[in-house]
């Protein structure tokens, strides 16, 4: 099939059919275990450091530590993918599912980073090869999927952490929270086990027809949005009950906020491809989220706190989706798998760094100046890698 035949029968029906979720129901679970231990993981922020003594700047210090395992992985997921087979989603997916046991244990910030670069690595092999594995059915059935599959995330993100929230309230410690949601995980590891997709190709992933430009801007849109998607969960708590005052619940509703304003803005993504590109969404979502995290940084009140992160949730939901969709409408079926490893590989360092970002800023200004840099960092996305992604479309038009 060539790439012109390829980008045309992506149009279609935007909504999702029970068929549709039947078909991807292996990473559909998987993206649900990674929603509840990240979601889980932000609720219970202010505690863990707590636990382990670290200040601001040596708490980012040690989550972006733990970042650059998950990037390694992520170089290593189709060979990982390659070995592993049918069976790759749900190991990974029983693994992270208890991995956040580790670093729950730590007393020091040595340990916990220790502890979390198990759980980062087996987050971020996982992250890829979900992806490219929704991909592979949207590519199969001519019907976007992504959208779905991430509002999917956002929503067990934000039920997780409402409930860990409550549980923090009764005196739950996070050793007992995540040995208690890796005995619920296994539920999903069930469905984790009906995958039958193809594993990744080690070859292929060497191999992309795609311009090498599309994929280091579409990377770029990914990395920024997952940044600051990432950033808020992780710190927003600490943010609510720190400099404003709240309780425990009233922290984990940050980042339970973020996480269901973002399953609203996926879900509802998937209407929005059917009348207006993808350029054209994430351009105005990526405003919207700005004008979110600058709300929250200039918030004195838990209210006003509360509609930042909600704002920023629903403008910063579908940013991603839509550049993974982009790209996947851009390359050929053999070079889909590729491009969409490469540009995660990009991506998915932002879901990493952005907490460590905000800690060091924190440090030196502040956690409301930290939303502010997370807000200027998403009019980026606007303003010039927006353009430059319409202007790989323009050029792949013209050829």
């Amino acid at each position: 099939m060539s790439i012109a035949n390829a980008r045309a029968s992506w149009h279609g029906l935007a909504m999702i059919s029970s068929d549709d979720i039947r078909a991807a129901r292996a990473p559909l679970a998987c993206f649900a275990t990674i929603g509840m231990v990240w979601g889980a993981f932000a609720a219970q922020v202010p505690v863990i450091k707590a636990q382990i003594g670290a200040s601001d700047g040596v708490f980012g210090l040690s989550l972006l530590v733990a970042s650059f395992g998950a990037v390694g992985a992520m170089w290593t997921a189709p060979r990982m993918d390659g070995w592993l087979g049918r069976w790759t989603l749900p190991v990974l997916a029983l693994v992270l599912g208890f991995a956040f046991v580790v670093p729950s244990l730590a007393g020091a910030p040595v340990a916990f980073t220790l502890g979390m670069l198990c759980c980062t690595c087996s987050a971020g092999t996982l992250d890829v090869v979900m992806n490219a594995r929704v991909s592979s059915v949207e590519a199969r059935r001519r019907r976007p999927l992504m959208n779905f599959a991430h509002g999917l995330f956002s929503l067990a993100y934000g039920l997780s952490a409402l409930l860990v929230g409550l549980l923090r309230e009764a005196g739950f410690s996070p050793l007992t929270v995540f040995a208690l949601l890796g005995v619920l995980n296994l539920v999903l590891v069930r469905e984790a086990l009906r995958d039958h997709g193809e594993p990744l190709d080690e070859d292929d992933v060497s191999h992309t027809d795609a311009a090498p430009g599309l994929l280091i801007v579409a990377g770029m849109v990914i990395l920024i949005a997952f940044m600051a998607e990432q950033a808020t969960e992780g710190w927003s708590a600490l943010h609510i009950e720190r400099s404003l005052g709240g309780g425990a619940a009233e922290g984990a509703m940050g980042p339970a906020l973020l996480g269901l304003t973002m399953a609203a803005g996926r879900f509802g993504g998937q209407a929005l491809v059917k009348s207006f590109s993808e350029i054209a969404v994430l351009a105005v979502a990526a405003v919207l989220s700005a004008a979110g995290a600058f709300m929250a940084a200039m918030a004195e009140g838990l209210f006003l706190a509360y509609a930042g992160f909600a704002v920023l949730g629903l403008g910063v939901s579908v940013v991603a989706p839509m550049a993974f969709s982009f790209v996947g409408r851009h390359v050929s079926n053999r070079a889909r798998t590729a491009a969409i490893a490469r540009i995660s590989v990009i991506g998915y360092a932002g879901f990493f760094i952005g907490p460590p970002i905000m800690g060091f800023v924190s440090e030196g200004f502040g956690l409301s100046t930290s939303f502010a840099v997370m807000g200027v960092a998403l009019l980026l996305v606007t303003f010039i890698l927006a353009p430059m992604l319409a202007s790989h479309q323009g050029r792949s038009h013209a050829e």
